[in-house]
């Protein structure tokens, strides 16, 4: 535990680098603008099709982009839904990637929807389980109470990382098993662009290992709290 507390420095500038690399990646391959004709939609509704995939439906959001198997939906943020640049175009490959992975029955897709459903409501419960151990341990005054409620609320909060873990292998599979043989193979990209297109397809699965390492941080920093 002290040794985890000791490297929280370390491990939050592990967790943040390659967020940055990320951004700067995704940012340099946003030039120039107009680096193809169609934009990030319309090349995702054209490999949808000829896949078959009509009813997979592509929208904007503000939310980052991703694909979403509850409503069959590829969400694209503005600039890669309208954007004409390699990162655009790239970026809807990969998450035609996932609407193909879905229409599959890929089974890690299903794990990660599941989990980051369970996720979501184990970090709620970890937080108030965390903020609760002071009160719980004044009111029984022994520590059994507390432990209990420590070792629920690390392990709630520690689905984060599972889920960020888990996800790694889903993403690889939808950037180098379908997005990028279908865009060699529909020769969708300019020949220099596919060696960048790769970059990007990296830089996108490396998010979630930044964000595993961030959820990691999180139980870190309430350790530390806790032990105030």
């Amino acid at each position: 535990m002290r040794l985890l507390i000791l490297l929280a420095p370390l491990l939050l500038l592990v967790a943040w680098a390659p967020g940055l690399w990320v951004r700067h990646i995704m940012r340099k391959y946003h030039q120039p603008p107009d680096r193809y004709e169609g934009n990030g939609a319309e090349l995702a509704r054209d490999i949808l099709d000829r896949h078959g995939l009509h009813k997979v439906r592509i929208e904007t959001t503000k939310d980052g982009d991703h694909y979403d198997p509850e409503s069959r939906t590829i969400r694209l943020s503005p600039e890669n839904h309208d954007g004409h640049s390699l990162t655009a175009v790239t970026v809807a490959a990969h998450e035609v990637g996932h609407a193909l992975q879905h229409a599959e029955g890929y089974a890690p897709l299903r794990m990660r929807s599941y989990l980051v459903c369970v996720a979501g409501y184990g970090q709620q419960i970890g937080a108030w389980l965390l903020v609760a151990i002071p009160f719980v341990t004044l009111i029984a005054r022994h520590p059994a109470p507390a432990i209990l409620f420590l070792l629920a609320g690390v392990l709630s909060m520690g689905l984060a990382a599972l889920v960020h873990f888990i996800t790694l292998p889903t993403e690889f599979d939808a950037s180098f098993r379908r997005a990028m043989p279908i865009l060699r193979e529909g020769k969708y990209l300019h020949p220099p662009d596919y060696s960048h297109a790769e970059r990007i397809l990296k830089a996108a699965a490396y998010t979630y290992l930044s964000q595993s390492l961030m959820s990691l941080l999180n139980i870190a920093t309430w350790f530390r709290y806790l032990r105030r």
